[in-house]
């Protein structure tokens, strides 16, 4: 075997798992986006204190249309594609229903704007969950739990950022004060003992 046809196999077995990994990340990209959006919606509601309706009944849909495309491939028969489309189809719109009670004028000045944004992304979770479990879905569950977790730690961060620019100044200004200790240190003499014999 010559040293060409070495070469172009280690070639080929090193870009399998590359292309593994590449594909692996392209399946799991639409639950990524699905999270970053159900957070950044969030965080816009926090900052500009206004709901963002249509944002979430977008995100809600784009949710069930992706709970939808991940299943077809599994799904075989007319009979089982249709069951699928319409059971989720009657899922996405009792959240969407759900969402839209939290939205009416009556609820909304019960609640003040940032908690309207914590409290469609929790049925947003809820929503997505139940999704995952019914269809027997781990990253449709995984991405339901994932935006759950990200209610009490956004509400958590909200508390206690004052906290964190304390332990920021803080360490800050340890840090300085170490640096500045170490500068003024004398350098230490290089003393070197001369032994005559």
């Amino acid at each position: 075997m010559s040293e060409i046809d070495v070469q172009r196999s280690e070639g080929a077995e090193t870009s399998v798992p590359q292309s593994g990994m590449a594909h692996f990340l392209w399946q799991q990209l639409p639950y990524v986006v699905a999270l970053v959006l159900a957070v950044a919606g969030v965080a816009y509601t926090n900052v500009s204190h206004q709901p963002l309706v249509g944002y979430w009944e977008f995100l809600a849909l784009a949710i069930g249309v992706v709970c939808v495309i991940t299943k077809w491939p599994e799904v075989e028969g007319k009979q089982a594609q249709l069951r699928l489309i319409w059971t989720q189809a009657l899922h996405w719109v009792a959240v969407l229903v759900t969402m839209n009670i939290m939205l009416v004028s009556g609820v909304q000045q019960l609640l003040p704007t940032p908690a309207t944004g914590l409290v469609l992304l929790t049925l947003l979770a809820l929503g997505t969950f139940l999704a995952g479990v019914s269809l027997l879905s781990l990253q449709i569950s995984f991405l339901g739990l994932a935006m759950g977790v990200t209610v009490p730690a956004i509400s958590w961060l909200k508390q206690s950022i004052f906290f964190f620019l304390l332990g920021g100044v803080l360490l800050i200004g340890l840090g300085l004060t170490f640096w500045l200790r170490q500068d003024r240190r004398p350098a230490p003499a290089n003393t070197k003992s001369h032994v005559e014999v």
